[in-house]
Order: C-alpha cells, then structure tokens, then sequence
C-alpha cells in the first residue's frame, strides 16, 4: 500500500502509538490501515454418502479437485457465504450444519473454514470457477489430485469421524496450522 485510500496521501509504514506491529499509517489524515487475514469459507456438501467435489477452471490449481469454497465476502456470515461459494461453484443448494474445520494458513494470510452442509437434491452443476462438479464416495476421492492442503485435511478427518460414528454424536470443531512447506 502506497497511498491512503481515505485522502490518497503517501503511506508511512511504522508502528503506531499504543500499537506493537507495524502497520500503514497515512501522516496527512492519520487513518492506520490494517492487513488482516483473509476468511476462505467452504462446505463439505454430503448426499447420502458421497460428498460434491469440484474441479478447478482457475487458478491457483487449475484442473485439481478441492470442496466448494471461496473467500467470504463482506456483509456476510462465515456460514452463509460457504453457502453462497458452494451454490457460486457446484450449483448445489446446501443446508448448511454446523462448523467442522477451521484451518490457519498464515504464510498465504488466510484463514479455511468448512461447514458440514446436507445437500437438499442431488442436483449440482459446475459454475464458472469449476470445469466440472462430482459426488464421490470415499473411495474414489481423487487423493493425488486434490488441490490444497486444507481439503485434504478436512476430508481426511471427515471419513475419519464418519466411519467412527463421531458424527452422529457432539463434536468438536477440528483444527490446525498449515504449515508454510504445504501447498495451499
């Protein structure tokens, strides 16, 4: 950040009076700019036993595999816009449950949370994000071929709490730190 998007003066990067961090500051009009991290919400769309992947038509990892998922927009809660990105990207209408994941991924400043969702039909088709959209069971999760980390994760410990029955009873929300070696 080079100028102050409130008067367009020139930005000081410098720790501010009653502050710890560095952070833009503008001299003219003394507004402090925050860098914060960005939420990416998602959802885990179940139908029956099989959950709704999408392949990506973007970048980053174009053509891998990931969970409908997308940075939440303002105005919104976390749940409603794993909502929105999972209708956005795999044209499902979800009823979203409860949080289940909640993975910090500091190197890229951001933040993953994914929420179990029910899906209402079994129909779902690929948005303009997806070249294309699938139910898969757990043995036809396309492992190798799935985009970051953070899904990997989420549906490991997915098949892991459903195979235990975990989920049918009170849960915890899972978490973790990603680690900057992983590609996210």
């Amino acid at each position: 950040m080079k100028y102050c998007p409130n008067c367009a003066a020139t930005i000081t990067v410098k720790i501010p009076a009653d502050d710890s961090r560095e952070r833009h500051v503008c001299e003219a009009c003394g507004s402090i700019h925050y860098q914060n991290p960005r939420n990416v919400v998602g959802s885990i769309p179940i139908y029956g036993d099989k959950v709704l992947l999408c392949r990506r038509a973007i970048e980053p990892r174009h053509g891998f595999w990931t969970l409908p998922a997308g940075f939440m927009e303002l105005g919104e809660s976390t749940s409603d816009g794993a909502a929105r990105e999972t209708f956005e990207e795999a044209g499902a209408v979800v009823d979203i449950g409860p949080l289940y994941s909640l993975l910090n991924v500091p190197h890229a400043e951001q933040v993953h949370l994914f929420y179990l969702a029910t899906m209402k039909t079994p129909n779902f088709s690929a948005g303009e994000e997806s070249l294309e959209v699938a139910l898969f069971d757990e043995q036809d999760i396309p492992w190798n071929d799935l985009a970051f980390p953070t899904v990997k994760q989420t549906l490991e410990w997915f098949f892991a709490d459903r195979a235990s029955g975990a989920l049918n009873s009170e849960f915890h929300v899972r978490s973790r730190d990603v680690l900057r070696t992983e590609k996210i």
